[in-house]
């Protein structure tokens, strides 16, 4: 049993990390409808920007979250407004195209500028735990899982309770009806991207702490925040913190129970019927 605890608490912990991470492509695909192939890269990129930040300046990784999620929500609304808005009207087959494309380009330029080395970011309280009794808490996947909560929550107050936030929900629901009401779609659609590529620098602040990094973890990333988007819902930032919690805790059961090589089987297990039983997500909204 306390073997069980143990395993469930772990896997608590990497769901709430899993959840930030596809928080951003889950808020760009139902506001954008685009599936953002590229989110697990820029991640990566994330990861790799607050490594250099504690590196070179001595900056927390958790103290440097802000300044991370700042440069890469520049970096997403000038992407957005730039490239994406050219095309954000298309079929989604050519925004899947894009965006692949973009997870290729910054797959590359990231091997040639980081090399394939693994990196983890290192702070003095990297191997520090708590006890509970029999159970050990990590206290750097704690504190991950904390700064995953409350941007979760964060999220979901700004959508619901802001101004910028209703407009983006008012955008996702129906364009016509928020264009009469005044909102300009191509700066709302650069911000919520913007938005969303914050979301995954920060998520990639937080990845480095708790594991290794190098460029190709990208695709990896991707494809698990596409779970959970489908599992927890698109309409509903609560319910992709569920859907993370969820992957969490089935991966770490199957890597006890069945063996560490059928995570992903089980994850992805897990996506396959809750499209069967409930396509809108464990609290997507029924039509």
């Amino acid at each position: 049993m306390d073997l069980l605890a143990q395993v469930l608490i772990n896997g608590v912990l990497l769901g709430g990390l899993y959840a930030v991470m596809a928080l951003g492509l889950a808020l760009v695909w139902g506001v954008l409808n685009i599936v953002n192939l590229a989110h697990g890269a820029f991640i990566m990129l994330g990861a790799y920007l607050a490594w250099h930040l504690y590196t070179y300046l001595g900056i927390d990784p958790f103290l440097g979250l802000p300044l991370t999620a700042i440069v890469m929500f520049c970096v997403g609304y000038a992407l957005q407004r730039g490239l994406l808005n050219l095309i954000v009207r298309a079929p989604m087959f050519n925004t899947l195209l894009i965006t692949f494309g973009l997870e290729v380009v910054l797959t590359y330029l990231a091997q040639l500028a980081f090399s394939a080395d693994f990196r983890t970011i290192n702070p003095p309280y990297a191997g520090n735990s708590i006890a509970l009794g029999p159970l050990v808490v990590p206290l750097a996947r704690l504190m991950a899982f904390g700064v995953a909560a409350a941007l979760t929550v964060g999220m979901w107050l700004f959508l619901l309770r802001t101004t910028l936030g209703r407009a983006i929900r008012a955008t996702a629901q129906n364009l016509v009806a928020a264009r009469l009401y005044g909102v300009a779609p191509r700066h709302l659609y650069a911000v919520t991207f913007g938005i969303g590529i914050g979301l995954a620098g920060a998520a990639g602040s937080l990845y480095g702490t708790v594991s290794q990094i190098n460029p190709y973890i990208g695709a990896t990333l991707t494809a698990k925040c596409f779970a959970i988007a489908i599992i927890g819902g698109l309409d509903n930032p609560l319910g992709v913190l569920v859907g993370g919690l969820v992957l969490g805790i089935i991966e770490s059961l199957t890597v006890l129970y069945i063996g560490a090589t059928y995570d992903d089987v089980a994850s992805f297990g897990v996506l396959v019927l809750v499209l069967i039983v409930r396509p809108t997500g464990l609290l997507g909204k029924t039509a």
